[in-house]
């Protein structure tokens, strides 16, 4: 059955698709699949299997890195460790590790190696 009205599939607008691949890579703890779709080179983050969703980093031309707009969240098992790789490699923190209401996980924000706002999400 087919999980309508949440996110299927998302994409991270990179300048510079080999960094942002080391970057997530290195922050994530976690390789990332360099996969070509229709001419489209990508790194492709492994998602957790059905329901989950996956994304991939990616390079296009008429598509630019930025900190407004829609915010992707990544889930991570753990938030803290993520959070201060990404800010070890050079990330920008907007939002430090906050507590989601009854027990509903922790979040964090920041502006990753090409520009853009990120998001992580944990149980912890």
């Amino acid at each position: 059955m087919l999980n309508t009205n949440v996110p299927a599939w998302f994409e991270i607008p990179t300048e510079n698709l080999d960094r942002a691949q080391q970057f997530y890579e290195t922050v994530l703890g976690q390789p990332l699949a360099r996969q070509n779709f229709s001419g489209v080179d990508m790194a492709v983050m492994r998602g957790g299997g059905k329901p989950h969703s996956s994304g991939a980093l990616i390079a296009l031309e008429d598509v630019q890195p930025s900190v407004q707009g829609s915010i992707v969240y990544i889930g991570v098992d753990a938030l803290a460790p993520v959070l201060e790789r990404a800010q070890a490699h050079g990330a920008d923190i907007f939002v430090p590790r906050t507590a989601l209401p009854e027990g509903m996980g922790w979040f964090a924000q920041f502006r990753d190696c090409e520009g853009n706002r990120v998001g992580l999400w944990s149980p912890v």
